[in-house]
């Protein structure tokens, strides 16, 4: 009898003795605590969407040195205007806000970029949502998706424009357009924004 309850303490001295030792994962790791398990749980901060590829100054989410280091619109980049796709597109958010894209960007969340396989960096596209008739124009800053069925990875603020950050994914038409027609259509969105703005 009391062989069975020295075994019994031992046992017991032991497993507290392990569980001590244990911890749950991601405890000690305060970099997976910070960042969401998912992007679809991220929300849109103050910080509307910006224009292809300018980040707000004072995000508070962007590194001290400011994330905007897109080129600005000149008439002689990359056209795609014979390019069009129909597929799923998919976004992606604050777990890579700030990381090196693609073309050398920092990954800006509130500006309207893109990630496709194969179009050429720095060209623009139209994406079309067909079930709202929603439309954004994206600059192509980086690669992927990876995922397999997915044609575009869509930047946080592209993906609220088009109504489908909840849904997280959606059936998308994805037209290429010329460097001088993103110019004329950024020159509209500046506008209205500030008219609405008076």
């Amino acid at each position: 009898m009391k062989t069975r309850r020295n075994r019994g303490l031992g046992t017991l001295f032991a497993f507290f003795v392990l569980a001590g030792c244990a911890t749950r994962p991601g405890v000690g790791d305060t970099s997976a605590n910070d960042m969401p398990q998912s992007t679809k749980n991220t929300h849109l901060s103050s910080f509307g969407p910006q224009s292809f590829g300018n980040a707000p100054a004072s995000s508070p989410s962007a590194p001290a040195s400011s994330l905007s280091d897109a080129k600005p619109l000149t008439d002689d980049g990359v056209n795609v205007a014979d390019f069009q796709q129909i597929g799923r597109a998919s976004w992606y958010g604050r777990f890579f806000h700030g990381h090196r894209t693609a073309n050398g960007e920092r990954y800006n969340m509130h500006a309207l970029t893109a990630a496709h396989r194969t179009l050429p960096l720095g060209s623009y596209v139209r994406v079309t949502n067909p079930a709202n008739s929603r439309s954004v124009i994206v600059r192509i800053n980086d690669r992927g998706p990876y995922a397999r069925g997915r044609v575009i990875d869509l930047s946080m603020a592209a993906a609220a424009m088009l109504d489908m950050r909840h849904t997280g994914t959606a059936r998308v038409k994805i037209e290429g357009i010329t460097q001088q027609e993103a110019r004329a259509r950024l020159n509209e969105t500046l506008a209205s924004n500030s008219d609405s703005s008076k």
